[in-house]
């Protein structure tokens, strides 16, 4: 009888961390919508608007489309826009950085 016990009690547990994770993906991105933002305004503060302005825009873009998830709720959309927004603007300024200084 034991056992018994100790495979629901496993049952119950397993099926609580499966909930948890499941709660952690349905969170609104906070974390990742701000991350995106912090990496555009230092790309932008670096100068990647003249010296990579494509692929600063495609951060703006891929960043309004995160927020325009987050408004209809499709959080997991709305997250991988926002990553994609912050890795897009970490190349604008990667890009920027690498640039000879002209003074």
């Amino acid at each position: 009888m034991t056992s018994g016990v100790v495979s629901k009690s496993r049952i119950y547990l397993i099926a609580l961390a499966i909930l948890l994770s499941l709660a952690a993906c349905a969170a609104a991105p906070v974390q990742e919508m701000s991350n995106a933002r912090q990496a555009i305004a230092a790309a932008e503060e670096a100068g990647a608007a003249t010296t990579a302005p494509e692929v600063l825009e495609k951060a703006h873009q891929l960043l309004a489309q995160a927020e325009q998830r987050l408004q209809i709720k499709e959080f997991r959309e709305a997250r991988r826009a926002a990553i994609a927004a912050q890795l897009q603007a970490i190349r604008a300024l990667q890009t920027t950085e690498a640039l000879p200084d002209s003074s």
